[in-house]
């Protein structure tokens, strides 16, 4: 059997292709994605030294490497299964609860309201009371010490399956911390941000007590803003004190009626929010599709708006640059070229990659070598690699200029606290090395060397893992709501906290524990995570991945080939 030309490369090698971006398997359908140009991985413990395999990628100057293995059959059937199950016996409790066998502890109307419109949604306290409460102890554990590589737990037990906890005065010591978003390991209580930021508390206070536009203006935050815009290299930038309000109150002062939103299906709930506020037409493309985001872009220039076909106002495309529950990173290099093309504008929200990607720490413009410029609106939070709170939006000085007069958030939210303005301002500096020192970019290394690192052991354990390769989120999949609560209970036993996450913040059948990496976890605390990982994998059965990735030269960005493994 002979293949066509058109899928030889030149130099006569088999390029193999499938519809939509993908190959199937025997066993459901794997995704993965492979860009690579250049034959290196810097981020490697001596023992673990990777090679790639260079493949076709014009705009792409680094590695990109992204897997999706789609939930087996088997396992998609048995986790509705378990939903089935419990949805059953939740009924059966609540004809208890009604008949008085039962106790019940959620919020309810009172029988004088039984005419009202309800208060609760019906579906949602059904949900909670019936499958929640099973698992709650997976979160909201009280952490009583700095949450940084290591942390301490307050020990609490339940007597009533979950509905309340008591604290048993105990202390969880040096539980490993798997969860926080301290990606350069800035969170901490001692060092040269912690005790700049003490100092700046003795003189300024910790509260500003008014907002930007009155008399909360102080010099320390244009100075912040300053050091954002050189940071980022772009004209001029804005901070505000909460991260999700930057996006969800910023948003609808750029697009209104008459404007179109593009978004991807997979963005943060705050840029969501923002959408819907501004009452623009939204419309959702596939994660990270580019076939998809362009027939909408075609299409909203062909056929322009709803029942007028005039043209848009604008045109908005939202993105994320590092997405958090899938671990993926932004297709930014084919992002700006459709934007370009279609003479739309770009939201990008670094939340996660700004201070975790790129050679200099500066988010995902920086980690794919493009100019920040040909992004319109860089928004980031503080929150994650600067160990602080707070969220800024770099552009133009048009744009802030703009912001600055029409932002619900600068003109009604109290001004960002001293203090943390201070933490923001001494680890960007430390990351820039305006300190005098290269401790920033050292620690930029170090949890790009952990991330890949941690993520490829996970693979060669069998585990199921989503994302990007230099992404340091890192979802493993568990698929069934027995195996989440189990995993979390599990591991904090062996003193390792992680986060599980299932529905309705993931699909129904694709629940996972998502590991956050830092540059502060040493390759000891690694190790020992991924030993107890492991064992706990095995007790579970949750290593469900049996597939070998062999890539094939010169293939399109979405497709790959996938072998059985002979075990």
């Amino acid at each position: 059997m002979t293949e066509s030309s058109a899928n030889k490369s030149a130099n006569g090698k088999v390029c193999h292709r499938a519809t939509n971006g993908l190959k199937p398997g025997k066993n459901g359908f794997v995704k993965s994605n492979y860009l690579y140009q250049q034959q290196e991985n810097k981020y490697c413990y001596p023992e673990e030294k990777v090679h790639h395999i260079a493949c076709n990628g014009g705009m792409y100057k680094r590695p990109f490497n992204e897997s999706f293995e789609e939930t087996p059959m088997l396992l998609a059937v048995l986790t509705y299964v378990s939903y089935g199950v419990l949805t059953l016996f939740g009924y059966f409790r609540d004809f208890l609860r009604e008949w008085k066998f039962e106790k019940c502890n959620i919020a309810s109307e009172r029988d004088e309201q039984k005419h009202f419109v309800p208060l609760y949604q019906d579906f949602e306290n059904f949900y909670t009371r019936n499958v929640y409460m099973r698992i709650r102890d997976s979160w909201n554990r009280p952490v009583c010490s700095v949450p940084g590589a290591k942390m301490d737990l307050v020990e609490r037990v339940s007597h009533d399956y979950n509905w309340t906890f008591e604290y048993t005065g105990k202390v969880l010591k040096d539980v490993i911390n798997l969860g926080s978003y301290n990606y350069l390991g800035f969170a901490e209580n001692t060092g040269v941000c912690a005790e700049a930021a003490a100092e700046v508390t003795k003189k300024y206070g910790v509260g500003v007590g008014s907002t930007r536009q009155e008399l909360g203006n102080l010099d320390s935050h244009e100075e912040l803003e300053k050091l954002v815009a050189r940071f980022l290299g772009v004209e001029s930038a804005m901070v505000f004190g909460m991260g999700f309000a930057t996006n969800s109150m910023n948003i609808p002062a750029l697009v209104g009626k008459g404007c179109l939103i593009l978004s991807d299906e997979l963005n943060h709930t705050s840029l969501v929010l923002g959408a819907r506020l501004s009452r623009s037409t939204i419309r959702v493309f596939k994660h990270n599709n580019m076939q998809s985001l362009e027939k909408l872009l075609r299409d909203a220039i062909v056929h322009g708006q709803p029942r007028t076909h005039r043209p848009w106002k604008k045109i908005l495309i939202l993105v994320e640059g590092i997405y958090s529950m899938e671990g993926s990173i932004v297709r930014l290099p084919e992002i700006i070229a459709l934007k370009n093309k279609y003479k739309a504008y770009l939201y990008l929200d670094e939340a996660h990659s700004i201070g975790a990607l790129g050679p200099n720490g500066r988010g995902v413009v920086d980690y794919f070598g493009l100019d920040s410029r040909d992004v319109d609106v860089m928004m980031g939070t503080f929150t994650k690699s600067f160990g602080a709170a707070g969220g800024y939006i770099a552009g133009t000085k048009e744009l802030i200029d703009y912001l600055r007069a029409h932002s619900h958030s600068a003109v009604y939210a109290t001004s960002m606290s001293p203090p943390v303005v201070e933490q923001i301002v001494t680890c960007m500096k430390c990351i820039m090395g305006e300190d005098g020192t290269t401790i920033g970019r050292e620690q930029v290394h170090q949890l790009a060397k952990n991330a890949s690192y941690f993520r490829r052991r996970l693979r060669k354990m069998g585990f199921t893992i989503y994302g990007n390769n230099d992404s340091p989120v890192v979802p493993m999949m568990l698929y069934m709501p027995a195996k989440l609560s189990a995993f979390g209970r599990e591991m904090l036993k062996r003193n390792i906290g992680v986060v599980v996450v299932g529905f309705p913040a993931t699909p129904i059948i694709e629940a996972r524990a998502r590991f956050c990496i830092s540059a502060a976890h040493t390759k000891e605390m690694l190790d020992m995570a991924l030993n107890m990982i492991s064992e706990v994998g095995d007790l579970l059965n949750a290593k469900y991945s049996r597939r070998r990735m062999l890539p094939s030269l010169d293939q399109t960005f979405d497709e790959t080939t996938y072998e059985e493994d002979e075990d």
